[in-house]
């Protein structure tokens, strides 16, 4: 498995990372924390103007035809700005659709959600009732579930495309610790259901993104959160020398690089593995999310601790990081979730 970056892969990642560096500034974040949690001017830009929304979709259905990779890419430069963008929506339910779904279903969605027209969400719940074409059953977690234009919703077995404004479908917003990306409650009474055609290609496929997506985002968060506190340690200065010169502040941003040099290692082996279809994939899923994960939370934390005052202030953009890490930790399976799965897999090879 070759880790390099081609030269197509690195100018991905520097376009996307001068966009929201340009682009996703705090102001513009905390503006759409306090409607919806969804930037409409940034993913325009990131869809029609870039057409990045379409970077893991296929060329026919108006997409880039590239991988996770690629893809990781975009989510890491996403998640070093903390962007309040339905990233996660392409990275599940679109891919789903793009994997198991019929030919006229990828006809129908895939272009618009490669255009960035329809907003897409995905969640899963251990069962719901489906008869004569109608689900019905209640997804209570739903990320950007109350902006989306379109749902999959799987239980184990099964996966369906549901539209939102389908009659039979109620959305409620939920009150959220990470307002960047707001999770909602999507009730279902006899609401009009289409089954993905190939349930476990679009399982796997909502599984790998989705935790890819998780993942990279981590990791753009945790580098961004030693990057702003490195520069911070550089300007504060207490009796007389900056605090970044001492010793104990030096050790904690060493801890931090050391975890995230990992967490890079991590994602990208699994982006990598699930792009050439490897027999590690799985492990290497499992692995960088939980550990992608738990690194920016100890990053995200060490942020505020080491800014002091003014890091436990909403002025101040640490609460921000700190937030999207927690959310990060348990979406999608936990840290231990992940970890048993890993155990389990090695402790059974090694059997």
């Amino acid at each position: 498995m070759d880790f390099a970056f081609t030269d197509e892969q690195v100018m991905i990642g520097e376009t996307a990372k001068a966009f929201f560096g340009e682009h996703a500034c705090s102001e513009r974040t905390r503006k759409a924390m306090a409607v919806d949690g969804l930037d409409r001017d940034l993913w325009q830009g990131f869809c029609a103007d870039l057409g990045l929304a379409g970077i893991g979709l296929p060329e026919l259905y108006g997409g880039a035809g590239l991988g996770m990779v690629e893809f990781a890419l975009v989510a890491e430069a996403a998640g070093a700005q903390v962007a309040a963008l339905p990233l996660l929506g392409l990275a599940t339910a679109a891919r789903a659709i793009a994997a198991g779904g019929s030919e006229a279903q990828k006809m129908e969605w895939l272009p618009k959600l490669a255009s960035g027209r329809c907003v897409a969400a995905c969640e899963g719940m251990p069962k719901a009732d489906y008869t004569g074409g109608k689900l019905s059953g209640t997804f209570d977690l739903v990320t950007h579930g109350a902006v989306a234009d379109v749902f999959v919703f799987v239980v184990p077995g099964n996966a369906w495309i549901v539209r939102a404004d389908a009659p039979g479908v109620s959305v409620r917003r939920h009150t959220t610790m990470d307002q960047t990306r707001p999770l909602a409650k999507v009730t279902l009474d006899q609401a009009s259901a289409e089954p993905l055609a190939d349930v476990e290609r679009a399982i796997n496929a909502v599984h790998s993104g989705g935790w890819i997506c998780l993942a990279a985002e981590a990791l753009g968060g945790a580098q961004a959160a030693l990057d702003r506190t490195v520069a911070y340690a550089k300007e504060r200065v207490q009796f007389g020398r900056a605090i970044g010169s001492f010793q104990a502040y030096k050790h904690r941003l060493a801890d931090m690089l050391i975890e995230i040099e990992q967490a890079r290692s991590a994602v990208y082996w699994a982006a990598c593995a699930v792009d050439e279809d490897s027999d590690e994939a799985l492990l290497a899923l499992h692995a960088a999310k939980s550990f992608c994960a738990d690194t920016f939370f100890m990053c995200a934390g060490n942020m505020i601790q080491l800014h002091g005052g003014i890091g436990f202030t909403w002025e101040h953009d640490a609460h921000l990081f700190f937030k999207r890490a927690r959310s990060i930790q348990t979406m999608l399976g936990d840290g231990n979730f992940h970890r048993e799965r890993v155990a389990a897999m090695v402790l059974g090879e090694a059997a």
